[in-house]
């Protein structure tokens, strides 16, 4: 809460992104777990599989745990309640940085509203990664996070975002709940015009990942079959 006196420290730990690609975390990332006592996490069992794969010797049951989920309020008051007792708190989400289109920023939020250290740690971000592969405009973006599930909407969504490429060569990123990738990328290819760029990320990370920038006329010929596969699109020129 504002006015608090926190003298706690705050890692926000990055995860994989794919499950059996610890490649991808840096070594000073177990440094970081190391040195916590408390972890606020997305999802307790992954978390701990998580940090057990990376720190074999973690007494897992050592550590204080909570759900970032369940019982918001009361989620906050212990985050805070840690922070105010000088401990050492780890934030890790799902899949990826915590705070980047996953949990974690009401945390965040809080410690800097209690004085506390933030300390952004280094790891995957399929955001991130995708736009890096996608040969589009690095330095105008915009992240959009899921587009509207009705067809109507979402068509009316696509517009807009290609109508802001063409005019600003901005380059808009999105998602989709990966059972519904194909319905999204065929909503793409029958909205915009056949010249747009569009980049299908999928799988980052993974052995089966597929990083491609065409046309969407070239889409249009032979579209790649991404259900249920994680992937981030992006729409340029």
């Amino acid at each position: 809460m504002p006015g608090e006196n926190a003298h706690g420290i705050v890692y926000l730990i990055p995860s994989v992104i794919e499950e059996d690609t610890l490649i991808t975390i840096p070594q000073y990332i177990i440094d970081a777990v190391r040195v916590c006592q408390v972890f606020f996490v997305e999802n307790e069992r992954t978390a701990r599989r998580f940090l057990k794969s990376l720190w074999k010797e973690m007494v897992i049951d050592d550590y204080e745990w909570h759900a970032i989920h369940k019982a918001e309020a009361e989620v906050k008051h212990a985050f805070i309640a840690a922070l105010t007792a000088g401990k050492t708190v780890g934030i890790i989400s799902e899949a990826g940085c915590p705070g980047v289109a996953d949990p974690g920023q009401m945390l965040v939020e809080a410690a800097h509203e209690a004085g506390a250290v933030v300390k952004p740690l280094v790891g995957p971000s399929s955001i991130l990664l995708a736009l890096m592969a996608s040969g589009m405009n690095g330095q105008h973006f915009c992240f959009n996070g899921y587009l509207p599930v009705d067809n109507v909407n979402r068509i009316k969504a696509i517009k807009r975002l290609e109508t802001e490429v063409l005019k600003n060569n901005c380059t808009q990123i999105f998602i989709e709940t990966p059972y519904r990738n194909n319905q999204l990328l065929d909503a793409i290819v029958q909205s915009c015009q056949p010249s747009t760029r569009l980049c299908i990320a999928a799988s980052i990370t993974s052995p089966a990942e597929l990083i491609k920038t065409k046309t969407v006329g070239e889409w249009k010929k032979s579209k790649p079959d991404i259900h249920k596969k994680p992937a981030i699109f992006l729409l340029g020129r």
